[in-house]
């Protein structure tokens, strides 16, 4: 059984896969950096929302009509979340790539609520957390800490 295991050896104090390769830990990395830029604008926007409502203006006829405050409440709360899940993926811990999965899916909801409010930015995260759900599932055990 312990055969199938995957080789695994210490480098500065982690647990590294002795077949991993560089192009997954740039996908992670890179997915990482996208999440604390991601976390980091959802802050500002959600702070935006909550102090200026009439920033935002929305169609009459939009499905989901919701107050502005708060939307900008959820959208710092997620933004805080995420960026933290960030910074924690750095440290190739096994929870902020999990947080990290899961946030980017409400992350992708949330934004897809707020299309009406900001549109191209909306659309833009929206993109960016497909890849941070690609890249964290596919190669985020490349840099994981057991």
């Amino acid at each position: 059984m312990a055969e199938n295991r995957p080789r695994v050896r210490s480098e500065g104090g982690k647990a590294v896969s002795e077949n991993r390769s560089g192009a997954a830990v740039g996908f992670t990395y890179f997915a990482s950096l996208m999440m604390i830029i991601i976390g980091f604008f959802d802050i500002l926007q959600g702070l935006s929302a909550i102090i200026k409502q009439a920033w935002y203006v929305v169609s009459p006829n939009y499905a989901f009509k919701f107050n502005v405050a708060t939307w900008g409440w959820i959208t710092l709360l997620l933004g805080i979340i995420i960026l933290l899940a960030g910074f924690g993926l750095w440290s190739g811990a096994v929870w902020a790539r999990t947080v990290g999965v899961i946030m980017a899916v409400i992350i992708m909801v949330e934004e897809f609520a707020f299309l009406p409010y900001y549109p191209i930015w909306s659309i833009t995260v929206i993109a960016l957390s497909v890849f941070v759900i690609w890249a964290l599932t596919m190669h985020g055990r490349d840099v994981t800490v057991e």
